[in-house]
């Protein structure tokens, strides 16, 4: 049952403060991510300057942007999802495509064929299909996703696939560098849509809304048009190789030219684990929160001025680290290992990329006005406490 806490603060604040939650939640989904306005870094990557290598277009040159572009369309890919409409308890249930998208061919081993593309576009799949340039359709396998970081893996027979593209070196681009984005833009009848632009941006942070929650996800901007249905196909660079995924676009009337793409060096290692794993581990604490800034005054009342911003407990994982160290709901968070956090996305992003499962955490925590310090042991969300 629910503790009359819960109750009275589901009923104040409202079902929305809780999914801000580190445990998954659910949201609608959608190919185009919606993103709130992008902050920029401190700095671009500037730490190699060696000039760029440029590919000429000219009708004589040995190797064009049209072959380039020819070369690597054939490792792109469509994406269909389809899901199960109707009621299977009539008897009248049926497998309907839901959305599209586009998926990067990039490793091909034995008789086995490997796909990129983004979670969002395969998300809560009963099947997942996926279409050749050439025409020919076979049914992927999904071998693992992470909606955090919006990567999913698919397999397919490597039979009928002639290549897999190489991922590029992303920390190497620079602000002007051209590329081409590649996919399926709108429905599969545009399949392998080229788009021209350069880069905006080697390094954006943005945040975004997953349904594991907010995140502050780190891009590479790109005026190539990225539209609906491109999500999880290629950004390339002048050689041919794929230097990010394509993944969202912000989604305003008025707004030209400003796509995103998860970069090459970030996917690479996450592509080996989702591989390997199937998903993504991170160290879980086991608490749901809510934003220090979302809750109303009459559960915040007591605690002292000098705190400017944390998350509130809003409930505790009876098998989690947070339960064993004695963290209670209504419990407010404000430091984790010394570092203040405002927000339960500042708290999640310290927590993926500062610590591992297996780190022990020190948690700032007041109780109304009772400070005091929890240290815990992380765990997987699968290695319960015992």
């Amino acid at each position: 049952m629910e503790s009359s806490f819960v109750k009275r603060f589901v009923s104040t604040v409202g079902a929305g403060v809780l999914g801000s939650a580190l445990t998954l939640g659910v949201v609608a989904n959608t190919d185009i991510l919606q993103v709130k306005t992008p902050q920029e870094k401190a700095a671009a990557v500037t730490e190699n300057s060696t000039t760029p290598t440029f590919v000429q277009t000219s009708s004589n040159s040995g190797s064009t942007l049209s072959d380039m572009v020819e070369y690597a369309s054939k490792g792109i890919v469509g994406v269909s999802n389809f899901k199960t409409t109707g009621n299977r308890f009539a008897g009248n249930s049926e497998l309907a495509e839901f959305g599209t998208g586009s998926g990067v061919i990039y490793k091909i081993d034995g008789e086995a064929a490997y796909i990129v593309t983004n979670n969002h576009v395969i998300e809560g799949a009963g099947k997942i299909e996926v279409t050749l340039q050439g025409g020919e359709k076979e049914t992927a396998e999904l071998i693992g996703s992470d909606a955090l970081t919006d990567l999913a893996v698919l397999k397919i027979s490597a039979s009928q696939v002639d290549i897999a593209l190489e991922f590029g070196d992303s920390d190497k681009l620079r602000a002007g560098d051209s590329v081409v984005a590649i996919g399926n833009p709108l429905s599969l009848d545009f399949s392998g849509t080229v788009t021209q632009g350069i880069i905006s941006a080697p390094s954006r942070s943005i945040e975004v809304k997953t349904i594991a929650g907010a995140w502050e996800m780190d891009v590479i901007q790109t005026d190539a048009a990225i539209n609906p249905g491109n999500s999880g196909g290629a950004l390339i660079n002048a050689e041919g190789k794929v230097i990010g995924i394509n993944s969202l676009k912000i989604a305003e009337s008025g707004v030209e030219g400003l796509g995103f793409a998860i970069p090459s060096n970030d996917v690479v290692p996450l592509l080996e684990e989702i591989t390997k794993n199937g998903k993504i581990e991170r160290p879980y604490i086991g608490v749901g929160l809510a934003d220090l800034a979302n809750v109303p005054y009459m559960y915040v009342q007591n605690i002292p001025e000098e705190v400017k911003g944390g998350v509130m407990v809003t409930s505790v994982d009876p098998t989690s680290a947070a339960n064993k160290a004695g963290l209670k709901e209504q419990d407010v968070i404000t430091a984790i290992n010394g570092t203040d956090i405002k927000n339960s996305m500042e708290l999640r992003k310290f927590l993926y990329t500062k610590l591992s499962i297996g780190d022990k955490a020190k948690l700032t925590v007041y109780t109304g006005s009772e400070k005091r310090t929890v240290e815990l042991t992380l765990t997987s969300k699968t290695t319960p406490i015992e």
